[in-house]
């Protein structure tokens, strides 16, 4: 039995920055109601024709396997979570196998949403745990900016979301006080339209159903999101999952060095950080300038804290998330 351990972190953003005040040119909003309900400030739009949501991920991925040390000829599997793939079918997972030449290893894509990066980590935390692997690639990528309804009807949920990419190289670790301690998964899926893209989909409205009504009020194909409902469930998700992270390797929250939450919403961050009364050097937050990535926001932040010195070796390390599905999730990491 072995441990896995991140040996490489990299992320990408498009260079095109959207302000508030950019928002407000096109929809009834501003600054002051953004920030006030968010804590967003602005956010990366992908500039169509120069990215993808895989190419992103290539991107981050680069980085992260220069950082490793590892040849991309020792990488034996990619794990790719996104909402957003750049076609129905296939996934990501296996344009990146392409597009960074790998061997033709597996790769899997993962429909977590907002936990899916931590999903991947645990996916590929058992694959390297059992030693069946020894290096894998794990790719958080989102492309919302094309997919949301961006004037006044739609300002409650397209202010929220940005594009962006994050990715990470686990490798085996022999030091079984080191690595990836444990990850934990949770879902209650009775809730799952409270957070959702229902269209197209197999299972409701298709692309010939939508093709056909032709009806310019059809929502049915833009994120629908209960913002009440889902703030109410993941401060509470967020605090469980946490502890149950923390009690199941006897550690206490005064031994929690970083938490990088999911940033959905800084609010949510806020009162996670004031109900476990932790310092503002003990978590790290960037919704402030990147927006809501969903799978890719926890990448993007925890490289962003490496690389500013906040994560040393020995430093313990949670992360957790909440979202559609709902799903939330957490791992707990020894530096």
């Amino acid at each position: 039995m072995y441990h896995s351990k991140i040996a490489g972190l990299g992320y990408y953003v498009p260079s095109n920055v959207v302000t508030n005040d950019d928002l407000s040119k096109i929809m009834d909003t501003n600054d002051e109601w953004i920030q006030e309900r968010t804590g967003i400030q602005e956010r990366r739009h992908i500039i169509r024709g120069e990215d993808t949501t895989t190419s992103m991920g290539v991107k981050a991925a680069k980085i992260a396997i220069e950082r490793s040390g590892v040849a991309k000829e020792d990488i034996d599997f990619v794990v790719f979570a996104t909402l957003s793939p750049d076609y129905y079918f296939p996934g990501p997972g296996v344009l990146v196998q392409r597009d960074l030449g790998l061997r033709t290893v597996g790769a899997l894509d993962v429909r977590n949403q907002c936990s899916g990066f931590v999903y991947a980590i645990s996916v590929a935390d058992q694959y390297i745990k059992t030693g069946m692997y020894k290096n894998i690639l794990v790719i958080g990528s989102e492309v919302h900016s094309t997919g949301l309804d961006m004037t006044t009807r739609g300002r409650g949920v397209s202010v929220i979301f940005g594009d962006g990419a994050g990715a990470a190289v686990l490798s085996r670790e022999e030091d079984l006080s080191k690595g990836i301690l444990s990850t934990h998964l949770h879902s209650e899926g009775q809730h799952a339209e409270e957070l959702a893209l229902q269209a197209p989909g197999m299972g409701a409205r298709w692309v010939t159903d939508i093709i056909a009504d032709n009806d310019p009020n059809d929502e049915s194909y833009y994120p629908y999101m209960n913002g009440q409902f889902v703030f109410k469930n993941a401060v509470v998700r967020f605090a469980e999952v946490i502890n149950e992270g923390l009690e199941a390797n006897g550690l206490n929250v005064s031994d929690i060095d970083m938490l990088i939450p999911h940033q959905a919403n800084l609010r949510i961050s806020q009162f996670i950080q004031n109900k476990f009364k932790l310092s503002d050097d003990q978590v790290h937050n960037n919704i402030q300038k990147y927006g809501n990535t969903t799978a890719a926001s926890i990448p993007i932040a925890l490289t962003e804290a490496w690389e500013q010195g906040k994560i040393k070796s020995g430093d313990t390390v949670v992360l957790a998330a909440f979202g559609s599905g709902f799903t939330w999730a957490s791992a707990i990491i020894k530096w």
